[in-house]
């Protein structure tokens, strides 16, 4: 399982191209959600490969990545640096910051050796990209936030999601995916359109391994009055050409929310995918990827082959 190190934790990253291609290709790099995992992207990275080499990684705390720094001790006799020392210490005070995360993608992409790329994100993982956007916007050729938007801050409505959430992520018994049907009840607030099997038991198993600290601690950054009040700021200042996609009947980011956080920025496009929800690259692929084609102005595959 290949990983790396990203600020002393490791993180599962793998790489999706084109076998017997020698082309040198842009890279688009893709950012799942919360208790997701880069699983669900593969889809849509193996769709776009006549165009992309597809970076796929699992966010710190999720999937196969750890959750916890990973700092080796050093023997007494040896004496560390002041460099390495400090950087102990960052690694030390690592947070669930949605910020953090950005740090994280920033520190990957040094790793890998990454400038410029192009970025396709969902959910909480697309607000983790629009922060990164402002903060390395030279490192962006073009943002993909599909399923993002603003919210406007609600103190009962957040504290009943934060005791409702909690309450989710401790009781996860490693008997709950053998119940059957368990993954389409666990699916059904997500969806709108009907996705694969095998794509609603990887995300349920994504969920049950999520680690404690990462999902409950970004549980309440991600949905945070300080949230709320950051957001609409972010999507005002962008300036990396960004498309907001969502889904017509999504419960958990509903469309209005995309639209309003597209509004405030004309680098923002807007786009609605009829007859899904939250997940609108697996419920409808084929609509969804033409609209990512029409924002990336690449033509589809048939276009290539018949021309």
């Amino acid at each position: 399982m290949p990983s790396i190190n990203v600020r002393g934790v490791e993180h599962y990253y793998e790489w999706v191209k084109e076998p017997s291609s020698s082309l040198i290709k842009p890279v688009m790099v893709f950012v799942h959600g919360w208790a997701g995992s880069a699983r669900y992207w593969r889809s849509t990275a193996n769709a776009l490969l006549d165009q992309f080499d597809c970076l796929l990684y699992d966010m710190r705390g999720f999937g196969r990545s750890g959750g916890k720094p990973t700092i080796v001790q050093a023997s007494e006799s040896v004496v560390e640096s002041e460099s390495l020392q400090q950087e102990s210490t960052a690694i030390k005070e690592l947070t669930y910051e949605l910020e953090e995360y950005a740090e994280d993608l920033a520190a990957l992409l040094d790793e890998l050796h990454l400038q410029r790329v192009y970025i396709n994100a969902h959910s909480m993982g697309a607000s983790v990209a629009t922060l990164f956007f402002n903060r390395y916007p030279q490192r962006v050729e073009r943002g993909i936030l599909t399923c993002s938007g603003i919210f406007e801050y609600d103190e009962k409505a957040f504290a009943a999601f934060h005791k409702f959430g909690g309450y989710v992520v401790k009781f996860r018994p490693k008997w709950l995916g053998k119940i059957p049907f368990v993954d389409r009840m666990f699916m059904a607030r997500f969806l709108h359109s009907p996705i694969p099997k095998s794509e609603r038991q990887a995300f349920l198993q994504d969920f049950m391994e999520a680690d404690y600290d990462a999902a409950l601690g970004t549980i309440f950054t991600s949905v945070s009055k300080a949230q709320s009040e950051v957001m609409p700021g972010e999507f005002a200042k962008l300036t990396v050409p960004t498309l907001v996609i969502s889904g017509e009947y999504d419960k958990i980011i509903p469309a209005e929310m995309g639209r309003q956080a597209a509004a405030l920025n004309d680098k923002v496009e807007f786009a609605v995918i009829p007859n899904t929800a939250h997940f609108p690259m697996l419920e409808d692929a084929p609509a969804y990827l033409q609209r990512v084609r029409e924002f990336l102005q690449i033509p589809t595959p048939e276009l290539l082959h018949n021309s």
